[in-house]
């Protein structure tokens, strides 16, 4: 199972392994405030794609169709994520205000489309 959690929600917040997705570190946050198994900034969305979108709602759709084409040239990246999912519940954070349209939702689905066909 794959979780997606806000940053700034999960501060002190520990059930399973736990992936930063997000490019940039999150403002505010102290690196010992967060449990993190790892900060998987390569598996974020390029800096030119992510400033494209800009979070407008318009763009959602052509985001996650560029960012699954970006992945889809990253497997090595994304492939550790999958392979933690497949051993258990695991948590995918990021730091964006939109907690409906961002990259580790994208990402969560991405990878739940890889599981159902390993």
């Amino acid at each position: 199972m794959i979780r997606v959690r806000r940053v700034y929600d999960a501060m002190g917040f520990k059930n399973g392994p736990q992936y930063l997705v997000d490019g940039i570190w999150p403002r505010g946050v102290r690196k010992k405030t967060l449990h993190l198994t790892e900060w998987r900034r390569d598996v974020a969305p390029s800096d030119e794609l992510r400033r494209w979108f800009g979070h407008d709602p318009a763009l959602w759709g052509e985001f996650r169709r560029r960012y699954y084409k970006e992945l889809d040239d990253k497997r090595q990246a994304w492939l550790p994520l999958l392979e933690a999912a497949c051993q258990g519940e695991i948590t995918l954070l990021y730091s964006a205000r939109d907690t409906e349209q961002n990259n580790a939702v994208a990402l969560k689905t991405y990878l739940e489309q890889r599981l159902t066909t390993i």
